[in-house]
């Protein structure tokens, strides 16, 4: 049997308004309305009185019959769910809630945001509620919108929400922050996330230690740790206690980016707190204190692990050995090495890569043999790096054939050596003097694409440094046969020893190579060729120094040859000349050089008898203040010539002009001086000393000085023999012979002459 109800309202007019009608009800106390219950076919089978109409807010309560009752909570929150559902959101939704005929609260807010799945409704309920009187904060409430707005991607909204939130007096509860903010990490929004926990922490307001890692984790992830660290510390001054979540992700990032320190602390805070380290926090501890150097502290931690019932990965063997290797404690990497190999772990590539280069390196080559072997046995193909270790410290000890076997061994497996290979192993060979093993293997270095000009001019340098010009001539040859080129640095350098060992033969060819370049014979180069031919003493060679020295195309040639020639060649004077050449001289670039020049040159002329032209360039060269301190008048005291840093040639030629010079001042002017001094040194004294005692002169030999008093040197100025010796050139023996007869037998004529004082410079013709 079905049962049907129906409700019999009493109808209102506009002159029977509800709040009337409930007065009178109220008044008499009578229902208004009655329930009839009917059967299918219509037959009524019972009736009562219904629920009598409530005013909303005047009471919270409906009479069944004549009980009493409270609104039941299920039928509050499915009014207002129907109200919501039926007008959405916007005014009228709220005019229908203004009207409902009870007074809801926020627990029945909290279950009807709960089941109304609209986001645009939910909000609009919200909002509604919070303009209430009987509104007050609740957490719930916002947790669910947060959650929804979350679900539905809506992340302004949360922001908006969360304003709200914060600014809200009555929000006392930190579960709604905690969870904005744990939404935006799950969602990988960093900007917001931290946006809204400075907005939270500037507002005073807590969060658990979840919220915290959460960020944390964010952070870090996006590759910030020091704004991690930012966090952490906010985290501590707050009061948040730290749970084993926060120990575990701190420890490990905080010995990675270097505070050691803290990282420490807070490990030693942890095992205080009976949180145990996982292998994680026993890792990155052991591997950052060990790159830091802190050996000991590693060890303590590595021990402590083991300890605490963690097998150390091999990742953790291979920190701990790179780091004693780093240290230069190899005897404890070894240890480690055996030990990791006890414990069954295989040393990988790179383990075996330091391993043999830091030993190799440090000149245990036979424990780095050793362990290459091994490698090799292990099947790991040894790396580039390895071999050219290997390789140049054998290089280095100078042992040829375990270097070259290990370079065979290295390119018959199709690994390619490196420049600094190349160079140590050329280095070695040259020093050996294999020249053609040499030349294999800089060809070798050439067929893979290394440019071999630089490498193959230092195999030549160094047999040019050794004196093995054979060699160098040999190495040259092949160079040029071979299309590498060198510099004109080293061409020089092996010209000049070739001039050197005498190979005249080979060192024109080099020095038309050189010449013929950009580079240029400079004055110091010619002097040297001219320094050769004055020690020559071999006809046959002298010509090709001769042929050499044209080869220069040098102008100091063009002026060596005009000097010798005769006036009609050179169609002026010599000091003319002589003077114009050294015009030609840039002498604040080539001022050295010029010296170098003068002092060869008199060598030379002296040798070949031309006294007169060495008087010449002497004067030339003292004009222009080549020797600027070897002449000093001390007015009435002393005058002094000195010749310490000239030639023997230069030393006579300057002895004969300048004692000249001084017999013109003494007999025109009549000055006198105390004494006269030639400062000859150690070298030149003999020398000068042989060549004035067969004038007889009064000069006296002391250590490095020839002396004499000026009255002595003005009566010896006075003697013809002396007056021919400085006007005109060295005497002969003849001449010699002459001045002791005249000596022994004086004659009148010429004692009268030599008495007489020379006539003034302006009447000499």
């Amino acid at each position: 049997m079905t049962l049907y109800s129906t409700t019999c309202y009493r109808p209102y007019s506009s002159t029977n308004p509800p709040e009337k009608n409930a007065e009178k009800d109220f008044g008499s106390g009578e229902f208004t309305d009655e329930v009839v219950y009917l059967e299918e076919t219509g037959e009524i089978i019972s009736s009562s009185k219904g629920i009598r109409y409530v005013e909303p807010g005047l009471d919270d309560h409906i009479l069944v019959g004549g009980v009493k009752k409270s609104f039941p909570d299920p039928v509050m929150v499915a009014k207002i769910i129907e109200i919501v559902k039926r007008w959405k959101w916007g005014p009228e939704m709220e005019t229908q809630l203004n009207r409902l005929n009870f007074v809801p609260k926020m627990f029945h807010i909290n279950q009807a945001l709960e089941r109304i799945e609209d986001l645009d409704s939910s909000l609009g309920l919200f909002g509604w509620a919070k303009r209430q009187p009987w509104y007050y904060s609740f957490d719930e409430s916002y947790m669910i919108l947060f959650n929804r707005l979350y679900k539905s991607g809506n992340f302004e909204g949360i922001q908006s929400l969360f304003d709200e939130m914060i600014e809200d007096p009555c929000t006392k509860s930190f579960k709604s922050y905690s969870s904005v903010i744990q939404s935006y990490t799950r969602a990988g929004k960093l900007e917001l996330a931290f946006c809204c926990f400075k907005k939270m922490h500037e507002f005073g307001c807590k969060t658990d230690a979840q919220t915290y890692n959460s960020l944390i984790t964010l952070i870090l992830n996006k590759g910030l740790p020091y704004k991690a660290f930012e966090v952490y510390e906010i985290m501590e001054k707050s009061g948040c206690s730290l749970d084993a979540s926060t120990y575990e992700l701190m420890i490990p990032h905080l010995a990675k980016s270097g505070r050691l320190d803290a990282a420490c602390k807070l490990f030693e805070e942890m095992k205080g707190r009976n949180y145990r380290p996982s292998a994680l926090a026993f890792t990155s501890l052991v591997d950052s204190l060990g790159k830091a150097g802190r050996l000991d502290a590693t060890m303590k931690i590595f021990m402590e692990m083991q300890g605490s019932g963690f097998r150390p990965s091999p990742s953790t063997y291979v920190s701990l050995i790179e780091s004693f290797v780093k240290a230069g404690k190899l005897e404890m990497a070894l240890r480690l090495w055996d030990e990791m190999k006890l414990a069954r772990f295989r040393p990988n590539y790179g383990l075996y890569t330091m391993i043999i280069e830091s030993h190799a390196k440090s000149g245990k080559l036979e424990i780095a043999l050793s362990i290459f072997t091994d490698m090799e046995k292990a099947g790991y193909l040894p790396t580039p790096s390895t071999y050219s270790c290997l390789v140049e410290m054998h290089c280095a000890r100078g042992q040829v054939d375990p270097a070259m076997k290990l370079y065979n061994s290295m390119t018959s497996v199709g690994l390619r050596p490196g420049l600094s290979t190349y160079t140590s192993l050329l280095t070695v060979l040259a020093n050996k003097k294999l020249v053609d093993v040499a030349a294999k293997v800089l060809l070798e270095m050439k067929a893979v694409g290394f440019s071999v000009d630089v490498n193959a001019s230092d195999v030549l340098m160094i047999y040019i440094k050794d004196g093995s010009v054979e060699l160098a001539l040999r190495w040259l040859r092949f160079m040029g046969a071979s299309g590498i080129r060198t510099n004109n640095f080293i061409i020089r350098q092996l010209f000049e020893s070739c001039m050197k060992n005498g190979l005249y033969e080979a060192a024109k060819p080099l020095l038309e190579t050189y010449s013929s370049s950009a580079a240029k014979v400079d004055l110091i180069l010619y002097t040297s060729i001219l320094a050769h031919l004055v020690r020559c003493h071999d006809e046959e060679k002298e010509k090709h120094l001769m042929s050499i020295l044209s080869a220069t195309k040098h102008k100091a040639h063009s002026f060596m040859c005009g000097i010798f020639a005769g006036p009609e060649q050179r169609k002026k004077p010599v000091l003319a000349f002589v003077r114009e050449f050294f015009q030609s001289i840039d002498y604040e670039t080539e001022e050295g050089a010029a010296r170098y020049f003068v002092n060869v040159l008199l060598n030379y002329l002296v040798l070949m008898g031309q006294i007169n032209r060495a008087r010449c360039v002497w004067k030339v060269a003292y004009e222009n203040k080549l020797f600027p301190k070897a002449i000093v008048f001390d007015q009435h005291i002393a005058w002094s010539l000195d010749v310490r840093n000239l030639s023997v040639g230069a030393a006579l030629i300057a002895v004969v002009h300048t004692l000249h010079r001084f017999r013109k001042r003494m007999l025109y002017y009549g000055v006198v001086p105390r004494r006269i001094k030639l400062v000859t040194g150690a070298t030149l004294k003999i020398v000068i000393a042989q060549m004035l005692s067969t004038v007889e002169s009064p000069f006296e030999v002391s250590k490095v000085v020839l002396r004499s008093p000026g009255d002595s040197v003005m009566e010896w100025f006075k003697k013809p023999i002396v007056q021919q010796f400085l006007l005109n050139e060295i005497p002969s023996r003849s001449d010699i012979l002459m001045h002791k007869l005249n000596t022994l037998f004086p004659s009148s004529a010429s004692e009268i002459r030599s008495t007489l004082a020379p006539r003034p410079i302006s009447l000499v013709k």
